[in-house]
């Protein structure tokens, strides 16, 4: 029950995220499929102390990430700055509304086209190859899949396109995981962003100096030095797509290997199939099924209007439900792993609208690569403890696993 404070407050307002049962891991919190089916939206407190709207229907999550009634932009609405940051600050495109948004982004968008990514295929293929010699040379077992395999897949990747020299991965791993770390503090927050963007700054002087085939050398050639793009803006925005670019894609790879291996049997299909449409659809199912973002996909209403039978007014923080809405009835049997529905396009993984995630092309041919390629080296694979002792991501803002204990 919600009740008022007399200054206004609201108190007694369930967490989000919520608690993930032990019942399956991979399921959302039971709570939030009442919220679905509840009058309007649900009110809930947020990791970081606010109260906001949490948007758990699936299209109304579509509506809220898509209409410009509901504001991205962090510069105009202090309630989406997060507390990794200080009111004023550049912010990324992501936190900007179009134009401005659209301007920025235009700028990056070409290093992940279709054909950009699908050029870095084999390349992406060799180094996952060379990730697999390694660990079935290894004779020491179990091997935890997270720290030999899921994390250094996407930030070799991620490395490679940004131009960022990989013997600095633990490094800006390290700076990632505090910055998705629930329980962190402001403090630990914003230290572990200003030294990524230290980092990026010295590395971007760097390029300056001695270009290279990679995104930051290309931006400060063809955006910088016109004053198209400031050297702040590559900086923040790098770091951004630094960040994001492995810590993700590596939370769906180990995640994803886990299902995979509760569900042998699609697991095996995976493994045998020479079929790349069979490969795609099931990373879609996963990214589903699994739906890791559990915050800060937050909007602001720019004026009253009326989402899902809900009243909502001008300057409401709304706050998109990812793993409710993927499992929302528009889906036929939602909450069951299914590698043969067809739904490319359809899910809200990536987001939806304008906003929708830079390099989701890049992180499907990652994921399609690293799963597929995995179950085709290692045929035996298997987990190493019950499936009660690995450790989940819980206290994270993007789910997944800590570790995953595996042999063959």
């Amino acid at each position: 029950m919600t009740t008022e404070t007399e200054t206004g407050e609201s108190v007694g307002l369930p967490d989000f995220p919520g608690t993930r049962s032990g019942r399956c891991p991979f399921d959302p919190p039971a709570e939030y499929a009442q919220w679905r089916s509840g009058q309007g939206l649900q009110q809930v407190q947020t990791s970081i102390g606010r109260s906001a709207w949490a948007v758990s229907r699936f299209e109304d999550a579509k509506v809220v990430l898509n209409d410009p009634r509901f504001s991205a932009d962090a510069h105009r609405f202090p309630q989406l700055v997060n507390n990794a940051q200080t009111p004023g600050q550049t912010q990324v495109f992501p936190r900007m509304d179009d134009p401005e948004h659209a301007r920025i982004r235009r700028m990056f968008t070409g290093e992940f086209t279709v054909k950009r990514v699908e050029a870095l295929r084999p390349r992406i293929r060799e180094l996952i190859n060379g990730l697999l010699d390694e660990m079935t040379g290894q004779r020491q077992r179990p091997t935890d899949l997270v720290r030999a395999y899921a994390l250094p897949v996407p930030s070799l990747v991620i490395s490679l396109v940004l131009g960022v020299p990989y013997e600095d991965h633990r490094f800006f791993q390290e700076q990632s995981g505090v910055l998705n770390h629930r329980e962190a503090s402001r403090e630990e927050k914003i230290v572990a962003s200003e030294a990524l963007s230290a980092y990026l700054l010295d590395l971007v002087d760097r390029k300056e100096r001695e270009p290279g085939d990679d995104l930051i050398s290309r931006l400060l050639v063809e955006r910088v030095a016109t004053g198209e793009l400031s050297r702040r803006e590559l900086t923040i925005n790098c770091r951004t797509i630094l960040s994001a670019g492995h810590e993700t894609t590596a939370n769906m790879i180990g995640l994803g290997t886990l299902a995979l291996l509760e569900n042998p049997e699609q697991a095996a299909r995976v493994r045998d199939t020479d079929d790349p449409k069979l490969i795609a659809g099931a990373v879609e199912e996963l990214l589903r099924y699994l739906s890791i973002i559990q915050e800060h996909v937050n909007r602001v209403a720019t004026e009253d209007l009326t989402v899902g039978g809900q009243q909502v007014r001008a300057g409401d923080l709304l706050t998109v439900n990812v793993p409710a809405a993927n499992r929302d009835t528009h889906f036929d049997d939602p909450d069951v792993f299914d590698i043969d529905r067809t739904v490319t396009g359809k899910h809200v993984a990536f987001g939806h609208g304008i906003h929708q995630c830079l390099g989701q092309t890049l992180a499907r041919v990652e994921m399609q690569e690293a799963l597929s390629m995995l179950l085709r080296r290692l045929p035996t694979l298997r987990l190493a403890v019950p499936l009660e002792e690995v450790r989940f991501r819980h206290d994270m803002a993007t789910f997944g696993v800590h570790e995953l204990p595996v042999t063959w």
